[in-house]
């Protein structure tokens, strides 16, 4: 299963990195969760210096910006195949 977090305090852009990346993995065939991280401690230890983060199975892939759909999708089917 894809472990997906998204890494803020709950501001707007951490809500809308949230749907995008539901919204993005709708139509996806595999399973996949998503963990709201919201605890400073527990987003430091990902090294970032600006929110909204993007982990996917415990690995940083953005931090302070939201990615494009698509590249939401590589990401994941690029995790998914590795599995």
């Amino acid at each position: 299963m894809l472990q997906i977090k998204i890494l803020g305090s709950g501001c707007m852009n951490c809500k809308r990195l949230e749907q995008e990346v539901k919204d993005a993995l709708a139509g996806s065939t595999f399973e996949y969760e998503v963990i709201k991280v919201t605890d400073y401690g527990d987003m430091m230890a990902y090294g970032i210096l600006s929110t909204p983060g993007l982990v996917m199975n415990e690995t940083l892939l953005s931090a302070g910006r939201i990615p494009k759909r698509q590249q939401i999708i590589d990401w994941a089917n690029q995790f998914q195949a590795a599995e």
